[in-house]
C-alpha cells in the first residue's frame, strides 16, 4: 500500500509539472528579449519618474507653474527609455543565469548522460538553485525538455531560444553546439569554455562597474549641484534672482538648463562600458 502510494503521488507530480510547463509553453514560448511590454502601472511609475523631478526642477528655475508643467511633460517620454532599461536588465538576468545552466549541462555530461537526458537534469538543479518559478532560465529550460518530449529535435528547441535571447554568447554557444552534434565534437568542453568565457566578461564587468562607480556619483552631483544652488539663491535671496525670471532671463535659465541635460546624456554615455 506504501509503495501504490508513493507511485500515485509520484505521478500527481510530474502530470503537474506536464501541466505547469504546457501553460508557460504556450504563454511564454514566443517570449522576446528584445521586446517588453509595460503594464499600465508601469507606464504611470515611469511617467512620475521624470515628470515630479522636471516639474520642481522647471518650477526652481522658472518660478512659473506653466513652464514647470510644461517640462513635467516630458515624463510622457520617458517609459520608452524605461522599457530599453528593463529589457536591458532582463537580458543581464537571462546571461548571468545561462552561465550556471551551462554549468549545471557540463556536470551532468561528464557523468556520460545523454545531451537530452543532460538538460533534464540541469533542469531539475536550476529549479533548486532559482527556486522561483518565474525564473527566466528555469522556464525556458522546462519548455526545451517538454518540446523534447514532445518529439521535437533539441537542436531547434535550443535554437529557438538562442534566437529569441539576442545574446550573443548564447547564439555562438548554440551555433557551436549545433555543429559539434552534427560532426561528433566534444560538447563537454565547450560548455565548460563558453561558461569559462562568460564567467571572465561577467567578472571584468563588475570590475569596470566598481571603477566607474565613484566617477557616476560625482557626475551626479555636478549635474544636481546647480540646481541646488538656484533653489537656495531663489529661495534665500529672491530679489537677487528676479531678473532670471522675467524678460531674456528666462532664456538664459533655459540654455543652463539645456546644457546640464547634455552635460548628464554626455556622462551616460561615457560611462557605457559595454566588454
Amino acid at each position: 500500500m506504501l509503495l501504490l502510494e508513493r507511485r500515485t503521488s509520484s505521478t500527481k507530480r510530474i502530470d503537474k509539472e506536464n501541466i505547469t510547463i504546457n501553460k508557460r509553453v504556450n504563454t511564454q514560448s514566443f517570449l522576446d528579449y528584445n521586446h517588453y511590454s509595460l503594464s499600465s502601472k508601469e507606464k504611470v511609475i515611469a511617467i512620475l519618474m521624470l515628470a515630479i523631478p522636471a516639474f520642481l526642477i522647471g518650477y526652481i528655475f522658472y518660478q512659473n507653474v506653466v513652464l514647470a508643467l510644461a517640462l513635467a511633460s516630458s515624463g510622457l517620454f520617458y517609459p520608452r527609455i524605461r522599457q530599453k532599461q528593463l529589457i536591458l536588465k532582463r537580458k543581464n538576468m537571462l546571461y548571468v543565469q545561462f552561465k550556471q545552466a551551462l554549468s549545471c549541462l557540463s556536470s551532468s555530461m561528464t557523468v556520460g548522460k545523454s545531451i537530452e537526458s543532460a538538460f533534464r537534469e540541469a533542469w531539475e538543479d536550476l529549479k533548486l538553485l532559482y527556486p522561483d518559478p518565474a525564473c527566466l532560465i528555469v522556464v525556458e529550460f522546462g519548455m526545451i525538455c517538454r518540446k523534447v518530449d514532445n518529439g521535437e529535435p533539441i537542436e531547434t528547441a535550443l535554437k529557438h531560444f538562442a534566437d529569441r535571447s539576442h545574446l550573443e554568447d548564447i547564439q555562438s554557444f548554440t551555433d557551436v553546439f549545433l555543429t559539434c552534434k552534427r560532426t561528433g565534437g566534444n560538447l563537454v568542453e565547450v560548455m565548460k569554455r563558453t561558461a569559462t568565457v562568460i564567467a571572465e566578461k561577467l567578472e571584468i564587468t563588475q570590475e569596470i562597474t566598481i571603477m566607474i562607480a565613484q566617477k557616476r556619483f560625482e557626475s551626479r552631483v555636478l549635474v544636481v549641484a546647480p540646481v541646488v544652488i538656484v533653489a537656495v539663491l531663489a529661495f534665500s535671496s529672491p530679489d537677487y534672482m528676479v531678473p532670471l525670471y522675467s524678460g531674456s532671463g528666462v532664456l538664459i535659465m533655459t540654455i543652463c538648463l539645456l546644457m546640464l541635460g547634455a552635460c548628464y546624456v554626455l556622462t551616460q554615455k561615457i560611462m557605457n562600458i559595454k566588454v
